[in-house]
């Protein structure tokens, strides 16, 4: 997820981690502990073209927690079985501080011949020639897309070139508490609902129960995004902001209501949810009976509370929603080894085993038959969840938008900061939306 969106994307720092490499254990299901080292220098990151055997050496740089370490160790140890004359030299840390390390790497003439990167950077990135256009292999057949979603393929496409592949599929889910509506008995909300009936939705819950109905998602870019797209604007329009000032108003409006009603908790409460990752979004402390989140999160979110957890669309027409790559491949651009790094990343998503072995920790897998294959083998609730209801709402996914622009990541931080403005009542909705839009403006331009 977005740092924010990455339920595993996250840990104590922002140190950078070289892993030892890992034998494949499975023990009740769980991965043994993986032991991770700190790595000294930039140079670290990138190996050399060739190992001193004679044997290809490819570079790889990755973020995330160690459980994906070690899944990812797994399926590259498995490519090398299968391919022994490549070897890995791997790299992966934390996301704080990711990429400004990826962008030191790659400016300092050491970049990676394989790194992960989200729809935050992939443009900014393709802007810069950084990217491998992985059309050509597309087109040759060395890079198989034929079981990927044609809206998840196409959101990886920038100015016309195959940026990155993406690792994993992900879209917007509305997660709520189960077990405190049938204890109350009251009605789960349903796929379809329109904004307005979610928010008199949540005020029933509020007043029958005592814990806030939904989080004001106001700050959330996720769903601003999805309420653009449903009255036919959208986040971006070209190298542009795709909304005006007024849209932002009617948006911040809508959950300024909610709040007076009493649908949503407090500002300080709100804020906490804005602010906190996803083992402590408010719909698993009791703090709220929804939050708002991707839908590969409900494995996380359910580790986190003993109760039943429902997850369905956001509010409004599904068709907002769109198959987005919760995260992508890429390949240098001037890797000496590009053919072997798109064959890495071709293995990654479309080999049974490696697909297996890495589960949907970056994602439901982009290869629908693989994807049902790890959906008919998991045990897991929560993870067979995410799958079905993705899987559902992929019936009506509408066309992917652009990849974000430049300043994406700033537009993102910006939204949150109005929003919380207009929600401390610091600023009236209107202010909030006027300045959220200049300082987007700026960002865009920068």
């Amino acid at each position: 997820m977005h740092p924010a969106t990455h339920p595993t994307d996250s840990a104590p720092d922002g140190r950078i981690y070289r892993t030892a490499l890992l034998r494949r254990r499975l023990v009740r299901g769980l991965l043994a502990a993986v032991v991770a080292l700190p790595l000294v220098g930039a140079a670290a990151a990138c190996g050399d073209d060739a190992a001193s055997d004679g044997k290809t050496k490819i570079s790889i740089f990755w973020w995330g927690g160690e459980a994906r370490a070690g899944l990812t160790e797994q399926a590259l140890e498995l490519y090398t079985k299968k391919n022994p004359d490549v070897t890995f030299e791997k790299t992966w840390q934390a996301n704080q501080g990711y990429f400004d390390k990826l962008a030191t790497l790659t400016a300092g003439g050491n970049p990676p011949d394989i790194f992960q990167i989200d729809d935050n950077f992939l443009a900014e990135y393709a802007a810069r020639n950084t990217t491998l256009d992985l059309k050509s292999y597309q087109d040759s057949g060395k890079l198989d897309t034929s079981k990927f979603p044609p809206s998840l393929l196409q959101y990886g496409v920038v100015d016309g070139k195959l940026a990155g592949l993406a690792a994993g599929e992900n879209t917007q889910g509305l997660v709520y508490n189960k077990t405190l509506l049938e204890k109350n008995g009251l009605p789960e909300p349903t796929t379809g609902m329109s904004w307005e009936e979610h928010i008199a939705w949540a005020e029933q819950v509020s007043k029958k129960t005592g814990v806030p109905g939904t989080q004001d998602p106001s700050a959330d870019y996720k769903a601003f995004w999805v309420w653009l797209r449903q009255q036919g604007k959208d986040l971006y329009s070209g190298n542009d902001l795709g909304f005006t000032a007024e849209d932002v108003t009617a948006w911040f409006e809508l959950w300024k209501g909610a709040r007076d009603r009493g649908a949503t908790p407090p500002p300080d409460v709100i804020h906490e949810g804005n602010a906190t990752d996803i083992t402590k979004q408010l719909v698993v402390t009791g703090k709220s009976a929804t939050s708002w989140v991707w839908v590969n999160q409900m494995p996380e979110l359910k580790k986190n509370t003993a109760d039943e957890l429902g997850v369905i669309a956001y509010p409004g027409d599904p068709s907002g929603q769109w198959a987005r790559a919760s995260m992508y491949w890429s390949v240098f651009r001037g890797s000496k080894n590009a053919d072997v790094a798109v064959d890495v990343i071709n293995f990654l998503a479309n080999d049974p085993e490696a697909v297996e072995l890495l589960g949907t920790d970056r994602g439901l897998p982009s290869n629908l038959d693989l994807r049902k294959v790890i959906s008919d083998g998991t045990t897991d609730e929560a993870m067979q969840q995410s799958i079905e209801v993705e899987n559902k709402l992929a019936e009506t996914f509408g066309e992917s938008p652009q990849v974000p622009i430049k300043g994406h990541s700033k537009v993102r931080a910006e939204l949150t900061k109005a929003a919380e403005n207009a929600q401390f009542g610091r600023a009236t909705p209107a202010e909030a939306a006027a300045q959220f839009v200049e300082a987007c403006k700026a960002a865009i331009a920068s």
